[in-house]
């Protein structure tokens, strides 16, 4: 599954987006500010979608420090203000794609879509169905099984063991984790994370989730 990360002031905006995207099955991480972000890059998502006039630094600059960090992580503009000039700019600062507000969010997601295949080509449908240990993760469906047992998650639990699948054998901070699972404007404390993976532990006990003392989580595939 691949890694989106937008950056997009509107929150109800915003929130519209994550849902159509996730549906499609994109891990995503939503930004309501450019500062944010950009605290993020070293994250190395699969891709950006970034809009161009955020209340603090400019889409611009933000593309600019993305293409530093690594030129070939795809991005798309999204802009309501002059288009034909942001998407000269655009281009010119390296953007591979280009969307004007206002716009269907199913336009967005197709475009993301075409992007991430072009960029990486198409994913095997078999990575519908990942094997992970004794247990079998269906990612369509969102269960998981043992044998013909279904295993009762919670969404954030269900989610945490998709963004663990997709960061195996990585460690990962619980900075890292909330962002991505919770979302950047989630304002609780961290130890939703611990519990949470407490969780996990007790309905997936053959799993090989190790903790990083100090730091974070390690799941071994």
């Amino acid at each position: 599954m691949k890694t989106v990360y937008l950056v997009e002031d509107e929150q109800v905006l915003s929130t519209l987006l994550v849902k159509y995207l996730q549906h499609e099955g994109y891990i995503v991480t939503a930004f309501v500010d450019g500062l944010s972000a950009l605290k993020s890059i070293p994250d190395s998502p699969d891709i950006w979608l970034l809009d161009i006039n955020l209340p603090d630094i400019s889409g611009y600059d933000l593309i600019k420090k993305i293409k530093e960090f690594n030129s070939k992580i795809p991005v798309i503009f999204m802009s309501a203000r002059n288009e034909e000039l942001d998407r000269v700019i655009g281009l010119e600062l390296g953007s591979e794609d280009y969307i004007a507000k206002p716009f269907l969010p199913r336009e967005l997601v197709l475009r993301t879509k075409n992007l991430l295949e072009r960029v990486y080509g198409k994913e095997e449908k078999l990575e519908d169905i990942i094997q992970l240990n004794s247990y079998q993760v269906q990612l369509k469906e969102r269960v998981i099984r043992l044998d013909d047992v279904i295993i009762q998650l919670t969404t954030k639990e269900f989610e945490l063991v998709v963004y663990f699948i997709n960061n195996k054998n990585c460690v990962v901070t619980r900075e890292q984790i909330l962002n991505a699972v919770w979302g950047q404007d989630y304002f609780g404390s961290d130890r939703v994370v611990d519990d949470t993976v407490r969780r996990i532990r007790k309905k997936l006990p053959d799993a090989s989730l190790e903790t990083i003392y100090g730091y974070g989580y390690k799941w071994i595939i």
